[in-house]
């Protein structure tokens, strides 16, 4: 990964936009829908793969030391080994995995949204596991509560990651600042 002024400022700026979207969320239960999600795949449309996970990366370190960038205003590594804590981490997988397809198939759309549908599958996966083992649930209660409800919103979050990342990126070719 090159690591000129660029790229860092890069990622500085959607470190900061998932620290601006994350925070933003609606408690339904152990799992809060959030906005973080759509920043995750923002970023990864953006930034590609490793730059987009390091954005994730510095997001997910802002919080554990507590600056409160996770749903619900909240921070501290508490929130990393709590609940939704295996979602957390699956963003930075989300952002690799997403990244890489977005990156590798910038002309196929479907398959950028393929990318996007393993990612969060991967993500849904270690948060359900993590859910499960912490708040003592059964892997289908885990499923219930922190996968079904939010399938739809994902998939809505998807289109406009394509939508918005094509503009940006868009954008960032006319003014001489894209990676490609």
């Amino acid at each position: 990964m090159k690591l000129d002024t660029k790229s860092m400022t890069r990622i500085a700026v959607f470190t900061a936009v998932l620290c601006i979207l994350g925070p933003l969320s609606l408690p339904i239960g152990p799992v809060p829908i959030s906005l973080a999600t759509l920043a995750v795949l923002l970023g990864a449309y953006v930034l590609g793969p490793w730059q987009g996970a390091a954005s994730v990366f510095l997001y997910l370190f802002m919080g554990a030391i507590g600056i409160p960038v996770f749903s619900g205003f909240q921070g501290g590594f508490a929130k990393i080994a709590g609940p939704t804590g295996g979602y957390l981490i699956g963003y930075f997988l989300l952002a690799l995995i997403a990244g890489w397809f977005i990156y590798k198939f910038y002309d196929i759309i479907w398959l950028q949204l393929l990318g996007m549908c393993l990612g969060t599958l991967v993500l849904y996966a270690l948060g359900t596991l993590w859910l499960s083992h912490v708040a003592g649930m059964t892997f289908m209660e885990a499923l219930g509560a922190g996968v079904l409800p939010f399938i739809a919103g994902d998939i809505i979050k998807m289109v406009i990651a394509i939508v918005l990342g094509r503009a940006v990126n868009s954008r960032l070719k006319d003014s001489g600042l894209t990676m490609r």
